[in-house]
C-alpha cells in the first residue's frame, strides 16, 4: 500500500499529477473516470477540475503503451514505452483485422489520414476522427474505428488527449509530446522495471511480465539492470522485490485504514496474484462474469471489503456501497469519511446508501 502511493511513502510526497505517473511509469486509465480518481485519491489537494487541468498542461497523456490498455504515462517516456512494449500487441492486430475485413494497407492508411487531419497541433474527438476516416473511404462500422484509433496510437502517430466534456479527443503524439526521451534499450527495461517495483512492490519478475507484457527474458533483464535501487524480501517464503529504500526506512503503522478506490486502478490492475488483496471468494463480485471490467473497491487495511457504483448529479454524486465482509457502525462510518473526500474531489454534496 505505501507503494501504490495509498499510503505515506517515507521517501517520496507527490506534488502533482507528473510526480504520481512518473512514480509508477504507467497508470491503468482505460476508464477516464476511474483514472482521475486515482489520481485524485493519491493527491488529496487536488480536485478533479485541478487533475484535468493539469492534463492540459500535458503533464501526462494517455496512449496504449502494454497489454492493449490505455494507461496515464508521462509523456517524454510515451514514445520509447509505446517502441519497447507497445508494439508487442501489434503482433495480434493482423489476425483482429483480418475479423474487422481491414487490410493493413487499409490500417496504414488510416494512420496517414489521421495524421495529416490532426497537424498543425489541432485536437480531434473521436467523432472527428472517424468521420475523417470515412470520407477517405475508410469504414469505420463496428469495432473497425476502435481498431483504427488505437492502431495510429501504437504506432506514435496518435495519443490521448484530455477529454472535451464527455468527448474523447486525440493529438498528434510529436506535437503533444514533442521532446521525447530517448533510451537505448538496456536503458529502457531498467527505467521500467524500477518504476513497476518502486510503485507496487514487493512483485516478482513475473508479475513485472505481465504487467508490461515484456518477455520474462526481458523483464528479468530489466530488473538486473536496475540493480542496487532494488531489494529482496521474501514475501511467504518466495523472492520479491521492492523498492531499495522502502525496506528499512520507518513507516506509520495503519492497521484499518478505509479507502474507495476506483474499479481500474494500479491496486488491482498493477498484479495478476491479486491473492494479498482480494480474497478468493471475491473474485467474481470483482469482475462480474469474468468480462475484465472491474468494480469499484472499499478497502479496509489493504484488503477489498466492498464494492461501490455511483450516479454523478448535477449538484450529488449518489453512492451505493455493498459491503463483502462484516463492516461494523464504526468502520461504515469511515467508509463514509472516505466518500467525504471523493465527493469534495467532484465538487458534488454526497449521499450514501448501502445495499443488502
Amino acid at each position: 500500500m505505501t507503494s501504490l502511493l495509498l499510503r505515506p511513502h517515507p521517501t517520496t510526497r507527490p506534488g502533482g499529477v507528473a510526480d504520481v505517473v512518473e512514480w509508477f511509469g504507467a497508470m491503468q486509465a482505460q476508464d477516464v473516470a476511474s483514472g482521475m480518481w486515482s489520481l485524485g485519491v493519491r493527491l488529496p489537494a487536488l480536485g478533479h477540475a485541478d487533475v484535468h487541468a493539469a492534463l492540459e498542461r500535458r503533464e501526462a497523456l494517455r496512449t496504449w503503451p502494454m497489454r492493449g490498455t490505455v494507461h496515464l504515462v508521462p509523456p517524454r517516456d510515451a514514445r520509447w514505452m509505446l517502441e519497447l512494449t507497445g508494439v508487442r500487441s501489434l503482433a495480434a492486430a493482423a489476425t483482429r483485422r483480418a475479423q474487422l475485413g481491414l487490410s493493413e494497407a487499409d490500417a496504414d492508411r488510416a494512420v496517414d489520414v489521421l495524421g495529416a487531419a490532426l497537424a498543425g497541433g489541432g485536437r480531434l474527438t473521436r467523432a472527428h476522427c472517424l468521420a475523417a476516416l470515412e470520407a477517405a473511404g475508410i469504414g469505420t462500422a463496428g469495432q473497425r474505428g476502435y481498431h483504427l484509433l488505437w492502431y495510429a496510437s501504437v504506432r506514435g502517430v496518435t495519443c490521448l488527449a484530455p477529454n472535451v466534456g464527455t468527448e474523447q479527443t486525440f493529438a498528434l503524439l510529436d506535437e503533444w509530446a514533442p521532446a521525447p526521451h530517448r533510451p537505448d534499450r538496456d536503458e529502457a527495461l531498467a527505467i521500467l522495471a524500477l518504476r513497476y517495483v518502486r510503485g507496487h512492490g514487493p512483485v516478482t519478475d513475473r508479475e513485472f511480465a505481465g504487467w508490461t507484457g515484456l518477455t520474462l527474458t526481458d523483464a528479468r533483464r530489466g530488473l538486473a539492470a536496475a540493480g542496487d535501487a532494488l531489494a529482496l524480501v521474501r514475501v511467504d517464503g518466495q523472492e520479491a522485490l521492492v523498492d531499495a529504500a522502502l525496506p528499512d526506512a520507518p513507516r506509520a503503522s495503519v492497521d484499518d485504514d478505509l479507502l474507495v478506490l476506483p474499479g481500474f486502478d494500479e491496486y488491482l490492475l498493477g498484479y495478476k496474484d491479486r491473492s494479498l488483496m482480494l480474497d478468493a471468494a471475491h473474485r467474481d463480485a470483482i469482475v462480474p462474469g469474468g468480462n475484465g471490467v472491474f468494480q469499484a473497491t472499499v478497502v479496509r487495511g489493504g484488503r477489498v471489503v466492498g464494492t461501490w457504483k455511483r450516479v454523478v448529479g448535477r449538484d450529488r454524486v449518489a453512492v451505493t456501497v455493498r459491503p463483502l465482509a462484516p463492516l461494523g457502525a464504526a468502520q461504515r462510518a469511515g467508509v463514509e469519511h472516505a466518500f467525504g473526500r471523493y465527493a469534495a474531489f467532484l465538487d458534488r454534496v454526497l449521499h450514501v446508501a448501502w445495499a443488502a
